[in-house]
């Protein structure tokens, strides 16, 4: 018996003006679980990155999509119409979505933020509840009628332009009666972290634009003027800077979503490769001593050690219970976290310095009467310094100090960036250990003069110091969120002292103001 063949679904997907992060919860949902994604051209990549199925370049009158949509559709296929902005601020995209309602095939709209809408948002301006949004960047010339009545218009104009319309979108206006002295803002690349907006007036606008390429967000009104007071997106301390990441890609996640969140553009570049010992005897053995009672306590100095532990645990069909009735200690919070995970919670964690030294300074001397095991299991990289060892042993503890993992240079990165970390396209570069250093200077070179350097902790300063870096952030405690917390403060004294500069500047005799520029 033949039976009918299931029908799919479309769904119309507003993408948004660009940052991944304005989708909607739904709008990630059909993107991950759909088979095909039809998107317009110009959806940004980290939103088609999102998409579970193979992607298509929407191509074609409104007519021929729909069909396509509905091909894909009848054979049983989950279809997501990846629209830029709104789907319904579209035209070509209501218009299949029309031909899409008139068949049996169900289809949903989830919407997204305009273009415009995004724009002016992310560059500090308050368009409010009275505002006109347009789309003109689609028209070769602008419609005189159109601007005419655009000029009419209550509130706050929020308008789409190609960068080659600014200098007539700003004479029609004046000429249909806006003051010259109107302020305005022009932002190119809305949302993203290459935004930049510059503020001015109407009269200034052709000047505003001038370098910027592609669509253009106006915003003309009265509410332009408050940007300069809620500006936020290019206003973070570390806004464009690209910031290199030279850590093995499991380890930069956290530490790239942390410098993103502070405006930065991060680069991972991994520097070391983390592999498994040459011969797996020695962890074997430990992991056997830890079962049967061998160890008082074990201590981890990284997260690649306790993802090395874990590994073996899961490899022998052990689990979290296989600690019972040793204790845990660990170098940092980082380190911690990582034991957390697992279930079980560590006994010690320096109080102070989050190193060997201060690990060492908390640590509790051997008791023959309290401590009925004098063993200690130290699993660590092949490279480890013998400082945490070396002082365990003085406070009177027998210990295993085994290899873990081994860290191996990593290959070198492409040349592009090889180039730009010798010729100062980087504006800061992140080191985490003394190996990072090593490593990077190894595969890749050393960095400009002018990049910022940060150095998670001492012997991290150190080690760049003797490669002949400038250190010029070093945190107070060494860890990950603190360290890009440095840079950050780092960067808002710089800033600072740029504004202080300019400021200077700008009142010596013959100068004039440019348009204001945001951050």
């Amino acid at each position: 018996m033949n039976r009918a063949r299931k029908v799919g679904q479309i769904t119309f997907v507003g993408a948004g003006p660009g940052d991944p992060g304005l989708l909607a919860v739904r709008a990630v949902e059909a993107l991950k679980s759909a088979d095909i994604v039809v998107a317009d051209a110009g959806c940004a990549s980290d939103v088609l990155a999102l998409a579970g199925g193979e992607i298509r370049t929407a191509s074609g009158a409104p007519a021929e999509v729909g069909k396509s949509l509905l091909a894909e559709a009848r054979s049983g296929c989950k279809v997501v119409r990846l629209v830029c902005g709104d789907p319904f601020a579209a035209e070509s995209a209501v218009k299949e979505a029309l031909a899409v309602a008139k068949t049996v095939v169900p289809f949903e709209v989830i919407p997204g933020v305009t273009h415009a809408a995004g724009a002016a948002a992310y560059a500090g301006v308050p368009y409010g509840p009275v505002h006109t949004e347009a789309d003109l960047a689609g028209s070769a010339a602008l419609d005189s009628a159109q601007i005419a009545a655009l000029a009419d218009a209550p509130g706050t104009l929020v308008l789409t332009i190609a960068a080659a319309q600014a200098a007539e979108l700003s004479q029609q206006l004046i000429a249909n009666g806006l003051k010259p002295d109107t302020p305005v803002t022009v932002s190119c690349a809305a949302t993203t972290t290459d935004q930049h907006t510059v503020g001015g007036t109407l009269a200034e606008l052709e000047l505003a634009a001038v370098g910027m390429t592609g669509s253009l967000v106006v915003t003309v009104g009265k509410a332009a003027a408050a940007r300069d007071k809620l500006s936020w997106w290019e206003s973070r301390p570390l806004y464009g800077w690209r910031v290199l990441v030279p850590r093995t890609k499991e380890q930069a996640g956290a530490m790239s979503e942390r410098l993103a969140a502070y405006g930065a553009v991060p680069v991972e570049v991994p520097t070391i490769a983390v592999e498994p010992p040459r011969t797996p005897a020695q962890m074997e053995r430990a992991i056997k001593g830890l079962v049967t009672g061998r160890y008082e306590w074990i201590v981890f100095t990284s997260t690649n050690a306790v993802r090395a532990v874990r590994e073996k645990f899961e490899e022998f069909g052990l689990d979290a219970r296989a600690f019972a009735g040793v204790k845990i200690a660990c170098v940092g919070e980082a380190t911690a976290e990582a034991v957390r995970a697992f279930g079980i919670s560590p006994e010690l964690v320096p109080s102070g310095d989050q190193s060997s030294e201060g690990l060492l300074a908390d640590f509790p001397p051997y008791d023959e009467v309290l401590d009925p095991i004098d063993r200690v299991l130290l699993p660590r990289a092949d490279i480890a310094t013998e400082t945490l060892a070396a002082g365990l042993r003085k406070l009177g503890w027998e210990i295993d100090d085994i290899t873990a993992y081994r860290t191996v240079r990593a290959a070198p990165p492409a040349a592009d960036i090889r180039d730009a970390i010798k010729s100062g396209g980087f504006q800061a570069v992140c080191f985490t250990s003394s190996s990072t250093v090593r490593n990077l200077v190894g595969i890749a070179g050393k960095p400009h003069a002018r990049t910022v350097v940060a150095c998670i902790g001492p012997q991290t300063a150190a080690t760049a110091r003797e490669f002949g870096l400038r250190v010029d952030v070093e945190p107070e405690t060494a860890s990950v969120p603190a360290l890009v917390d440095a840079l950050a403060a780092f960067a808002e004294v710089r800033e600072e002292q740029e504004r202080e500069r300019s400021a200077q500047n700008a009142k010596r005799p013959g100068r004039t103001t440019p348009p204001r520029r945001v951050h």
